[in-house]
């Protein structure tokens, strides 16, 4: 019996029917993804015991030259990986990261343009419900009303009027490529920083699938536990000059301690990036994404931007309904959920329901592509999700379905087993 079940069989337990639930599962979910063990074993390493506040070579505690090493590491490994001059790789997460930029760069009510959370973009970029929607004067951009792309024009002409100190490019459902040469020029015309958040298309960039912004705006963000395939936590990347303004932002800025073993965690993941294998990987990721979308558009469903360049799918669901009403993104979530199949309710464009409810559902393939799953299985999971979809949208009491695709669900899964020698 592990140390964990002898002390607290609750939460031993727990976490038990956590590891059944994504073994016998498939994780959809675009922000999601399965690290290693050799990543799960740095995070649950010893160095979770050490404060280790400041920067290597200048911390505020003794004890720390093994932690200046390993955050060396991860610095070094993080920019060799996308070609950056500095990183700092201390953010707890992704949302911190874009924080840090705000606070080294803007004053309170000074003005950020993003995209708007209804159209694609994150919490963190300026949505009245977060903090940075409270603190700053927030202007957005959307998607063009035919296409649901980025219009560089209308953006430009947006920027033109609000006069923004930032602007903000990368989004967290976004299918199409994004044009980050093109939020530069804009910025600079406007005499704005540009900050690119590329929390979900990281691995992507890092490995040619999409284009990198490292080099080309100001300013990168990143988590490093989406297409990275890393702990969860996020990154900055910058130039040398404003590295002094982003190191200090972060510490002593908004962090103390940072969490060393995560960052350790990070080390391990930069380096498995930096192999032939991971960028194969990351191909395997686009054409999951791809044949999936085919699939999804030949069953009648409706994509939105007609479809994906990157990592995710965005399912448009008002036309998907019964006697006029349209099935939602939260019934959609949650009978697929029954079904062994994790996505999440999305709002889109012209979206007319709550965020709690939306009309949109939200699917990636990282996940999936970890375990080892290629184009033919994504072609069934396609299936599978437009007969449960119909299903219940004919008829919300129905569990035909779901039953039925449950049971698949199961035998897939069991065929690319997740970390098979805990079971």
């Amino acid at each position: 019996m592990s140390s964990l079940a002898n002390f607290d069989p609750e939460i031993a337990g727990l976490i038990e029917e956590e590891r059944l639930r994504q073994v016998n599962g498939l994780e959809l979910i675009a922000s999601e993804n399965v690290v290693s063990k050799a990543v799960l074993e740095a995070m649950g390493s010893i160095m979770t015991n050490k404060y280790a506040e400041g920067y290597p070579g200048k911390r505020y505690y003794g004890g720390c030259e093994f932690h200046d090493v390993v955050e060396n590491l991860a610095r070094d490994r993080l920019c060799k990986l996308f070609g950056a001059e500095h990183a700092n790789v201390q953010p707890h997460s992704g949302s911190q990261a874009n924080q840090a930029v705000y606070f080294a760069y803007l004053n309170y009510k000074d003005r950020i343009m993003s995209q708007s959370l209804t159209q694609g973009g994150h919490l963190s970029h300026g949505s009245p419900v977060n903090i940075t929607g409270r603190w700053y004067s927030i202007f957005h951009y959307g998607v063009d009303s035919e296409t649901e792309t980025l219009d560089y024009a209308a953006i430009e002409d947006i920027a033109r009027i609000a006069k923004p100190q930032i602007i903000v490019c990368g989004a967290s459902a976004y299918p199409r490529e994004i044009d980050f040469k093109a939020f530069q020029e804009i910025a600079e015309t406007v005499g704005a920083r540009c900050m690119a958040d590329i929390a979900h298309i990281a691995g992507l960039c890092a490995t040619g699938y999409h284009n990198s912004p490292v080099g080309v705006v100001d300013i990168v963000t990143t988590t490093t536990h989406k297409t990275l395939r890393g702990p969860r936590g996020g990154a900055i990347m910058c130039s040398k000059e404003d590295a002094p303004a982003i190191d200090k932002s972060i510490f002593p800025g908004m962090q103390g301690g940072p969490l060393m073993h995560t960052i350790a965690a990070k080390a391990v993941c930069f380096k498995e990036a930096l192999t032939p294998a991971y960028k194969d990987y990351c191909g395997q990721v686009v054409k999951n994404a791809r044949t999936m979308a085919e699939v999804l558009a030949e069953e009648g469903l409706d994509l939105v931007a007609g479809g994906t360049d990157n990592h995710l799918i965005l399912l448009d669901l008002t036309g998907v309904s019964t006697d006029g009403q349209h099935l939602t993104g939260l019934a959609a979530e949650t009978a697929l959920g029954e079904a062994g199949i994790t996505v999440n309710k999305n709002t889109i464009p012209r979206e007319q329901l709550s965020p709690f409810v939306t009309s949109g559902l939200r699917i990636g393939t990282p996940a999936v592509t970890s375990r080892g799953m290629k184009e033919e299985e994504m072609k069934q999971i396609g299936h599978w999700i437009a007969r449960v979809v119909k299903d219940v949208a004919k008829d919300p009491t129905s569990k035909k379905a779901i039953t039925e695709v449950r049971e698949e669900v199961i035998a897939l899964a069991s065929k690319y087993p997740l970390y098979p020698e805990v079971a």
